[in-house]
């Protein structure tokens, strides 16, 4: 690259550059002369270049590379320098031009920048670039240009709190959003409508972004929601709930009255000027004053005879009336215990919602479990027989008809426990119809039940998969036969652009269309490090016609939208109105973002000689590819020799190499030949291959060496690795791969009522009615939300109609196999509600 440092060379620059200028002159003369005098510029060897365009600030979205652009004239070179190093040559694309007003000649120079240069010095310093341009007189510098990757955090740093304020008293709700390059933009939104101080004077946000409320009014009640935003994401914070409350104020005193029989006049006031509302203090003090009467203004009044006769009248009436009255009660009980036939058996809504594994109460305790239902309301929800789940087994028989075809006509009987089916009739009953054709035929990734307005619950086991069908999702009077499976990515592959890849499996939950009167919740593994500022998680919903669209960006839900997901740790659950086909799939914002694999060993069972193959899988740390893998190694007869690993792969498009290392030279040798083998890294992130594996063939050198030690190494290129070490006899072990792993889950694939909940419903119901109204001291939902740890939910819950009982929802999703129903117990006795002791029954009476 020229740096023009002593004469000589510039001596040989200018000559070369008077040529290419006279050679550009007799060009111009061709058409004619007097154009050629017209035109012919100025001597410019004695000119400087000066810059028509300098390189500006630019902002790195994503994996989007920026371009810088300079201009100069008259230039005879243009370089750009960045951070104090020269751009290779290659890397400039240039345009010449001429100037048409001065016939100097113009030079354009473009350069691309890419995230990956920016963050080779990332945290050292900030990244800059300028252009050089040269003459046949001397240089010229632009300015810098400063290359800075734009990102927003996910969390705020402060986040408005929930205030309630007397009516007319100024409101301050404070906001510091979250880090972010650019700085974000901070504006306000109340009940998910963007608050505009221009239109609305009352309205005003500080240059620190709080928002002030100048005299508050009854309109401004409300949740209160701080959103920032930049050319990256847009983030929300929790939403605030602003309590507008009114203090009651007395009217004027009534004019007394006239003086009455008993020598007293009276009047009145109302708490009506204003009238106590959402919470304000009633007004303090009398009502109603009295004051006796003077001698002269008091009525004569003399008793008679008809006055008498007018009291024991009266009397008289009132008694047959309450002789009337007893008797009409006396007919209604009798009446109401003949109907008691038609509920033979009312344990489904007592001792039937009993969650799984907890034996029956003792006797002299059953009032602890047991609450008296309204029966009027069961038997006109519901035509049919009801029965227990403490049955006789031959009542557990189901007749499976074809999907959402009407029953046929008669008594139903719709079981409160574990339904008996046959998965393989269902499936082959399922793909005769045109929608799901292209469904999964894997019984043993199926599970599917009949529902009503009970609810239940269906699981795939070993997969980590269920679907919770709450009570009231199905609507009263309907009957849904509902199927739950996983497909297989070979058979259904999502189209993945760029960064994309796929978090967690493609899981179908059906039939599409039904009606449902509240969400379902549907729960999966995942395989991303949870961390949102790394991801823009996405939930993709495939249509009727094949095609899958976006349905979710999580961090930027509304309340409106049909869908919600909750991300945890390893598994998402997710809240949805529709049945149908979901994924979740990732796109990752900077390199820095990482999957979760799980590294699982596997070798044969049994070797007779001397060659020994060791398997290494890397697979999505997702227990529904665990179990595919352990049942193919099953089938092949291998053994698991070592407890699976967890690796995090990130997105720096190196490939994954693995390696075995410090084996007892004395005893084995490897046959490989290469020091080590190696992944491709689109084949890990966009999972196009199934199974990836790879085989170490070892040797040992003497059929009575068993004893195998060795070090197993597992890197990205250029990143952190990990190693294990591995120790392990190969003649001892023989167990079946599947006999730990593969049973964990024994619980029954669908449940229907009940048995499928932890909280009996009638106590779930008398709970939702004390949480869902708004406390003042805070002692309701909200309350139940922070003790559960849910609080980051809180918008999504207060969409809802009530939002305990979406929270009860999503406890159970989360704890039916592991949740402590007298841990919910003491949550809801230390909000200070006392239906919790309903569920404190002692270890011995479990």
């Amino acid at each position: 690259m020229p740096l023009l440092v002593d004469s000589f060379v510039r001596c040989r620059l200018g000559a070369k550059l008077l040529v290419l200028w006279l050679s550009f002159a007799g060009v111009t003369c061709t058409g004619s002369e007097h154009a050629a005098t017209a035109t012919q510029p100025a001597a410019f060897s004695d000119l400087l270049p000066h810059f028509l365009v300098e390189p500006e600030d630019e902002f790195i979205v994503k994996n989007k590379p920026v371009m810088l652009t300079c201009r100069s004239t008259p230039a005879t070179q243009i370089y750009f320098k960045c951070n104090g190093e020269w751009v290779h040559q290659d890397d400039h694309l240039i345009v010449r031009t001429v100037d048409p007003a001065t016939a100097l000649p113009v030079m354009e120079v473009t350069i691309e920048i890419t995230r990956q240069q920016v963050e080779k010095i990332f945290g050292l310093d900030e990244y800059w670039c300028q252009c050089v341009a040269w003459s046949t007189t001397g240089t010229q510098k632009s300015q810098k240009a400063f290359i800075r990757i734009a990102y927003l955090r996910k969390n705020f740093e402060e986040e408005p709190q929930a205030k309630e304020v007397a009516l007319e008293q100024e409101v301050s709700l404070r906001c510091h959003p979250p880090e972010g390059v650019p700085e974000p933009e901070v504006e306000w939104q109340r009940n998910e409508a963007m608050i505009d101080p221009q239109s609305d004077p009352n309205f005003f946000i500080t240059a620190d972004h709080n928002l002030v409320i100048k005299k508050a009014r009854l309109a401004d009640t409300g949740n209160y929601t701080c959103v920032a935003k930049n050319i990256v994401a847009r983030r929300k914070s929790n939403s605030a709930t602003v309590l507008i409350y009114v203090d009651g104020g007395w009217s004027e005193w009534s004019k007394w009255s006239p003086c009455g029989a008993d020598c007293a006049m009276w009047r009145s006031r109302e708490c009506t000027q204003p009238s106590p509302g959402t919470g304000g203090k009633d007004c303090q003090g009398l009502d109603l004053q009295s004051l006796n009467c003077t001698s002269e203004q008091c009525p004569q009044t003399v008793s008679r005879a008809e006055d008498v006769a007018l009291y024991v009248g009266m009397v008289a009436v009132a008694l047959c009336l309450t002789l009337l009255l007893i008797i009409v009660v006396l007919v209604y009980r009798r009446k109401k215990g003949g109907l008691d036939a038609d509920v033979a058996d009312s344990s489904i809504l007592t001792t039937g919602f009993q969650p799984m594994g907890i034996k029956p109460s003792k006797p002299e305790n059953s009032h602890l479990l047991t609450i008296q239902p309204d029966l009027t309301t069961t038997t006109t929800s519901y035509q049919g027989t009801l029965r227990s789940r403490h049955d006789a087994t031959g009542k557990f028989s189901m007749t499976n008809g074809p999907l959402l075809d009407p029953l046929p006509k008669g008594s139903h009987t719709l079981h409160n426990g574990k339904l008996n089916s046959d998965p393989a009739d269902f499936v082959s009953r399922l793909s005769t119809q045109s929608y799901f054709k292209t469904l999964s035929r894997d019984v043993a990734n199926t599970s599917y039940g009949t529902f009503n307005f009970l609810g239940g619950r269906l699981t795939i086991p070993n997969t980590g998969i269920s679907l919770l069908i709450p009570p009231e999702a199905i609507p009263r009077g309907k009957i849904y036969e509902i199927y739950l499976t996983v497909q297989k990515k070979e058979d259904l592959r999502l189209p993945l652009a760029g960064c994309q890849t796929l978090l967690s499996p493609v899981v179908s939950c059906g039939p599409p269309g039904v009606v449902l009167s509240r969400p379902v919740i549907l729960s999966m593994d995942h395989c991303s490090d949870a961390c949102l500022d790394n991801w823009a998680v996405r939930l993709k919903k495939q249509t009727y016609e094949g095609a899958w669209e976006d349905v979710l960006l999580m961090g930027e839900e509304l309340a409106s939208d049909p869908y919600y997901c909750q991300l945890e740790a390893e598994t998402c659950q997710l809240f949805s109105e529709q049945l149908g086909t979901f994924a979740l799939v990732g796109e990752s914002l900077h390199m820095g973002a990482a999957k979760r694999l799980r590294l699982v060993l596997f070798s044969d069972a049994y070797c007779s000689t001397l060659e020994y193959n060791v398997r290494v899988y890397c697979m999505d740390d997702t227990q529904d590819v665990f179990k595919e893998v352990m049942e193919m190694e099953r089938q092949l007869g291998g053994r698991l020799i070592d407890e699976p690993h967890i690796l995090l792969f990130k997105d720096s498009y190196h490939n994954l190499r693995l390696s075995i290392h410090d084996m007892p030279q004395a005893h084995w040798r490897s046959k490989l030949l290469a020091g080590y083998q190696e992944i491709p890294f689109y084949h890990i992130w966009n999972g196009s291959q199934r199974y990836l594996h790879c085989t170490f063939t070892l040797e040992r050198l003497s059929l009575g060496t068993c004893e195998l030690t060795c070090q197993l190494c597992v890197w990205q290129v250029e990143g952190e690795g990990q190693s294990f070490s591995l120790d392990f006899n190969i003649a001892k072990d023989t167990r079946a791969v599947d006999s730990e792993f593969l049973l964990m889950d024994t619980n029954a694939t669908a449940l229907a009522g009940p048995s499928a909940f932890q909280i009996p419903y009638l106590i779930r119901q008398k709970i939702c009615s004390s949480l869902d109204a708004p406390c003042p001291n805070g002692a309701d939902w909200r309350m139940l939300a922070q003790r559960l740890k849910l609080e980051r939910h809180m918008g999504f819950f207060a969409s809802k109609a009530s939002p305990t009982s979406a929270i009860l929802d999503l406890w159970e999703a989360q704890h039916f196999h592991s949740g402590n129903i007298n841990q919910l117990a003491a949550v809801m006795a230390d909000i200070g509600k006392q239906e919790a002791m309903i569920f404190l029954v002692s270890d011995g009476e479990c």
